[in-house]
């Protein structure tokens, strides 16, 4: 099967001379289809360089990126941002929820704009998977976080994208809150098979993932198969301790 997302000798820079730093150093990676990837690492190891590297949100400075069997770098703005749209979920820290605009709008926004009709059948199983049926007419601000991300969540997956980024999407919620965001980007894996990438810091988000990817200094320095949150603490701590 088709790596849901590649990269080979992903190399990502900023600056020149005396500010040059190497965000990203030569990484290989492949993003397994219908599986939940989480990208941890202390801060500044480049988790969220390599999350938007591979969504092409940002361009990279050598290398290669693929998402499925498409290279980023033969696709001129214009095809990159309708890959971006039709292909790419996106789900954010912030929530990114337009305050004007109904939950139901806010999960529809981005068909609507590429002018595409949503799929009924499809978009009642997001709506009724993430719990949001009796809330579809109310604004953001009269949503709790939880239910904000959970719209979030609804939006990324209602173009049926073929991956979905994740950036710390419970950063700002109770744990409560996130174990239910949590719960179903893990079930839209198990129940649709769709491939998730989640950056976080947090050891108990991680372990819903199927696979965690440790960077350290821009680099893949260790992987876990069916992770558990006192095994990702472990690791973590090990970066701590400096010993990578």
């Amino acid at each position: 099967m088709t790596p849901a997302a590649r990269a080979t000798a992903l190399t990502k820079v900023y600056g020149t001379g005396d500010t040059r730093v190497t965000a990203l150093d030569a990484v290989d990676v492949e993003i397994d289809t219908g599986r939940f990837t989480a990208i941890m690492g202390p801060s500044g190891s480049g988790k969220s360089t390599l999350m938007h590297c591979l969504a092409g949100l940002d361009a990279i400075t050598s290398g290669e990126v693929w998402i499925g069997d498409v290279a980023l770098s033969e696709l001129s703005d214009k095809k990159l941002t309708v890959l971006r749209r039709d292909a790419v979920g996106f789900v954010f820290q912030a929530f990114n929820l337009v305050p004007t605009l109904t939950a139901l709008e806010n999960i529809t926004l981005p068909l609507d704009i590429a002018g595409r009709k949503p799929d009924r059948a499809w978009l009642d199983t997001v709506i009724d998977t993430v719990g949001l049926r009796d809330r579809l007419t109310h604004r953001p601000s009269e949503l709790s976080g939880g239910q904000q991300q959970r719209v979030a969540c609804a939006r990324a997956l209602a173009s049926r994208p073929t991956i979905v980024f994740a950036d710390e999407p419970t950063g700002n919620l109770d744990s409560r809150s996130g174990a239910e965001v949590l719960g179903f980007l893990r079930r839209s894996v198990d129940e649709f098979g769709q491939t998730i990438v989640m950056v976080t810091h947090d050891p108990g988000a991680a372990s819903y993932a199927d696979r965690v990817l440790f960077l350290a200094d821009g680099r893949i320095v260790d992987e876990m198969h069916e992770p558990t949150a006192d095994k990702v603490l472990e690791r973590m701590k090990a970066f701590e301790a400096g010993r990578v």
